[in-house]
């Protein structure tokens, strides 16, 4: 019989863990079921405590320390960026009628342009006051 690639074996553990309920299930007991190692088991387990898909409460049975594994909900997976594009929708560039001719070494270049200095001389004295530095 073929041996089960680690996402099925995660998928299986999980399912089992899920439907053992409230109690959850002894680590020895899930890997038994799936018959695994000790030494699988434990790496397989670790897997899923750090995707934060099950919680390890550490236990005593029958004198011997072992885990009682849980499932637990998966962390939200929801990235929001806020995105503020007011000051790149300023830039002159991108309502010049002359972008697609511009370049360096073209006759519209933009370390010669005077519309792009002006602007730039203007975000710089907002920024840091006077001439900002960028006076010739």
């Amino acid at each position: 019989m073929p041996r089960a690639s680690m996402e099925e074996l995660e998928k299986a553990a999980l399912d089992l863990i899920k439907n053992s309920g409230s109690n959850g299930i002894l680590q020895s007991e899930l890997w038994r079921r799936l018959g695994l190692d000790s030494r699988e088991g434990s790496r397989l387990v670790l897997r899923l405590a750090k995707k934060g898909l099950i919680r390890r409460e550490q236990v005593v049975v029958n004198g011997r320390r072992t885990y009682r594994l849980r499932y637990t909900r998966p962390p939200s997976m929801e990235l929001r960026i806020l995105v503020d594009l007011s000051d790149v929708m300023d830039i002159p560039c991108f309502t010049c009628p002359y972008l697609d001719q511009c370049g360096p070494g073209n006759f519209n270049d933009p370390r010669t342009c005077p519309i792009l200095h002006s602007w730039l001389e203007r975000k710089a004295r907002e920024l840091f006051g006077g001439d900002g530095g960028l006076g010739e």
